[in-house]
């Protein structure tokens, strides 16, 4: 039923209430129409809220790629081979660079995340982690017994939450001919711990190689003064 219909059908009821003509102003009208029309009789078959948010949604959004399929070139093909192109650079660029890794520095990143061990137990764990295939745990375990071994020398001073970036700077001063593979394998634990990253066989063995190696290296010392003696 319609505005009018519905001012019709309350001034009617008016009349029939007392059976004479009653005159009614516009205002007063207006207001009875607006009574009988909010009914619920009269929006049984309105949408639902949800339903008239829905449309208006999609409304924009119809608008919205009517608009880009305008302004980019070939219309609706063009926009699509635009979208193409940004989902496949953004799937290289992930593919390249991985998880976002987090910042070495921050709590939680410590190269041990356990009580204190051995280098001696960090090698057997990581020689166990090996012979099962599981690269990414053996790199890691391999790496912690390259810098408990160092420390354990007393080229490294013994400290809670140094980093494997950490360890890797300051060993490099006194070991400086490893001071590359000690980066190198630095890089490689943080990225299997914390990039998403995944180690395979010769990323393990040249980090079991560079423990071994530091095993024979005798630190760098600092020269002699020449001066003469008091």
């Amino acid at each position: 039923m319609t505005g009018t219909g519905g001012a019709v059908t309350a001034l009617a009821r008016l009349r029939a209430d007392g059976d004479v003509p009653v005159d009614v102003s516009r205002v007063p009208a207006r207001e009875a129409a607006e009574r009988e029309l909010s009914r619920p009789m009269y929006h049984e078959n309105d949408p639902s809220l949800l339903q008239r948010g829905l449309n208006r949604f999609w409304e924009w959004l119809d608008a919205l790629f009517g608009f880009a399929s305008g302004a980019a070139p070939g219309g609706v093909l063009g926009l699509l081979v635009i979208a193409l192109v940004v989902i496949a650079l953004a799937a290289a660029l992930w593919w390249r660079l991985g998880i976002p890794r987090r910042t070495p520095a921050t709590t939680g990143d410590s190269l041990f995340a356990d009580g204190p061990r051995s280098a001696r137990d960090h090698r057997a764990t990581a020689a166990r982690h090996a012979s099962a295939g599981r690269w990414n745990e053996a790199v890691q375990e391999r790496m912690r017994a390259v810098v408990r071994s160092l420390e354990e020398r007393a080229l490294l001073d013994p400290r809670l939450g140094r980093t494997a970036d950490e360890a890797a700077a300051e060993a490099g001063r006194s070991l400086p001919s490893h001071a590359d593979d000690l980066r190198l394998a630095a890089r490689t634990f943080d990225d299997v711990t914390y990039g998403g990253r995944t180690a395979d066989e010769p990323a393990y063995r040249r980090v079991a190689e560079l423990d071994t190696a530091l095993e024979r290296t005798r630190p760098a010392l600092d020269a002699p003064s020449t001066g003469t003696p008091a």
